[in-house]
């Protein structure tokens, strides 16, 4: 028998850090089809600050009350009747639509990835929403290529950090945006070239980029149309690009509309485990103090990935 409550936090209504309600609450039996985990950790992403205030309301309404957060890692607990791929004890990690900021959840057996060895939970949750969603926008969607100059805007950030070690990887020059504080960061990540955009205009240093991998949005997006080459590429994760500029300038312009396979969330946990990408945590926190998360990850200029961490008493 597995514990009948557990620590959550819940969300009842839209507004600041003060509606999320640190809260106990019944553990969920997992379905038929379905695993029970034990939550090691969760990432805490700036999408999930944004569905808090309300932001995507109109096309992205939520059913109160709601938990939040969508990357986690731990352990399998239960599993369902019908479950053949995951046995007690395995650790494990992936999305759960059903919220992560909690002690237990529940998910599908296929939706669940395995943990490889050396891959530690807190590495684990900046794939989904980090690792995944650069990987995804720069070579599944993008299609980028060696030999090409690449901009990558919002370098030190939970997807920056990753596409510039991807960009990096496939053979491009990487070009990173990025504050005074994070330029050694971005340039440890492997950039060839940092722009301290609180100093400088990229504008007015670039022009003639293959691939421009836009997270920021609003005017960085904006200016980016100027120095993307004819037959270049604009891909933006925060809004979809003007389609009508995009046409005028000869340049593809799209955001993403897959989200990863299991595949790619393996692979990319493999070459973590592999030390071939490296994470950055900016900093973690426990689950009682995820209004405390949210606060920081609203200010926008950590170096990698905000988390929760559930369990401090684990072994792996």
């Amino acid at each position: 028998m597995g514990p009948k409550l557990m620590k959550s936090i819940q969300v009842y209504e839209y507004g600041d850090i003060d509606v999320l309600k640190y809260e106990e609450v019944i553990v969920p039996a997992p379905n038929e089809n379905e695993v029970l985990v034990r939550v090691y950790a969760s990432a805490v992403l700036p999408i999930e600050w944004k569905i808090r205030k309300g932001f995507f309301k109109s096309f992205f309404p939520v059913s109160f009350p709601y938990i939040p957060g969508s990357s986690f890692s731990g352990e399998v607990i239960a599993v369902g009747e019908s479950v053949k791929e995951y046995e007690i004890g395995q650790f494990v990690f992936g999305r759960n639509t059903k919220g992560t900021y909690t002690e237990y959840l529940t998910i599908s057996e296929k939706e669940l990835i395995l943990l490889p060895n050396g891959l530690s939970f807190e590495d684990a949750v900046t794939i989904s929403g980090g690792a995944a969603t650069a990987w995804n926008a720069l070579i599944t969607e993008g299609q980028i290529k060696s030999g090409q100059k690449v901009l990558i805007h919002g370098a030190a950030g939970g997807v920056g950090q990753y596409a510039i070690q991807i960009a990096k990887q496939i053979g491009t020059e990487v070009i990173g945006t990025a504050s005074t504080k994070n330029i050694e960061f971005v340039k440890n990540l492997g950039a060839n070239q940092v722009i301290d955009y609180t100093k400088t205009q990229f504008e007015n240093e670039l022009n003639e980029v293959d691939f421009v991998f836009d997270t920021v949005g609003g005017k960085t997006l904006e200016q980016s149309w100027s120095v993307v080459k004819p037959g270049g590429k604009i891909v933006s994760i925060v809004e979809i690009p003007n389609a009508e500029k995009a046409e005028q300038l000869g340049v593809q312009a799209m955001k993403p509309s897959q989200l990863p396979s299991k595949e790619v969330f393996s692979k990319i946990a493999n070459l973590i485990a592999q030390k071939k990408y490296k994470s950055t945590i900016f900093k973690s926190f426990s689950l009682h103090e995820a209004r405390e998360a949210h606060k920081l990850s609203e200010t926008g200029h950590g170096t990698g990935r905000i988390i929760l961490k559930m369990n401090d008493s684990y072994k792996q």
